[in-house]
């Protein structure tokens, strides 16, 4: 009788074409689906929580997948590490119902975007920062507060999003300041995301913040859920998908390490 396990995985998503596994590109999937078949050949597929884009990065990615081997949780951390290249780590395991999938038993997700305020390039933040010359922080606060609540997001999501319902609901957007002073980190939390949400919603706040859209830009998207009339779509690398909180099965096992 196969088990289930589940992973957070962590990666530097500078140099993947994405999480989902596609021909001819790296992706973090491939790689740690490569990790886990060195460990049980016979493996069942992988069965991730969110599919995140080129470049963006992750530090609570949530994996899960059916085995029959018998390794603790300590076990599968410590040998996939060993198959897998610097910028992806397993974080931590644990033992889950065999067909558990972390995407459906989703609660919510949280997502971190930084901006570096800085006239200047600096190279310690090339792939992890959207660098701007000039931010007004108190408009950026000022605006974000149009996002929070439920609402119509059909003017935040990309042109490759055809879904029909775009209603969604984010509990969380706010402005958090960090050790580096010239980070404003703009933190979002929601039940469920559009393709390209956060980037399109962070490139609008950040547009309104620098003087290149009026004051209301959220709340005026909004209403009119089109897509011109939000703003630019910020750039992959400063995205981070931080947490995704999900209902575990009563029977899962303990993470290693706690």
């Amino acid at each position: 009788m196969p088990d289930g396990v589940l992973l957070r995985v962590a990666y530097d998503g500078t140099a993947f074409h994405g999480w989902a596994a596609q021909t001819g590109t790296r992706t973090v999937e491939d790689v740690v689906r490569g990790a886990v078949l060195a460990l049980d050949p016979r493996a069942g597929p992988l069965r991730g929580a969110s599919r995140t884009d080129a470049g963006v990065h992750a530090e609570g990615q949530l994996v899960a997948f059916d085995t029959e081997r018998d390794i603790p949780a300590r076990g599968w951390v410590l040998g996939l590490n060993q198959h897998l290249p610097d910028d992806v780590a397993v974080r931590a395991a644990r033992t889950v119902a065999p067909g558990f999938a972390p995407r459906f038993a989703n609660r919510g997700k949280r997502y971190r975007y930084r901006v570096l305020v800085d006239p200047v390039r600096d190279p310690i933040w090339r792939t992890r920062a959207w660098r701007v010359s000039e931010l007004d922080r108190t408009l950026l606060a000022r605006e974000a507060e149009s996002a929070r609540g439920t609402h119509d997001f059909a003017a935040f999501r990309s042109a490759a999003d055809e879904r029909a319902s775009t209603e969604r609901t984010l509990t969380r957007v706010e402005i958090e300041p960090e050790a580096d002073e010239r980070i404003a980190a703009v933190v979002v939390e929601g039940n469920a995301f559009l393709h390209n949400m956060v980037r399109i919603l962070v490139g609008t706040l950040v547009d309104v913040a620098r003087g290149r859209l009026e004051p209301g830009a959220i709340a005026r998207a909004l209403a009119g859920r089109d897509r011109r009339l939000a703003g630019t779509t910020a750039p992959a690398h400063g995205l981070v998908l931080e947490h995704v909180d999900v209902q575990l099965p009563e029977d899962a096992g303990e993470p290693w390490p706690r």
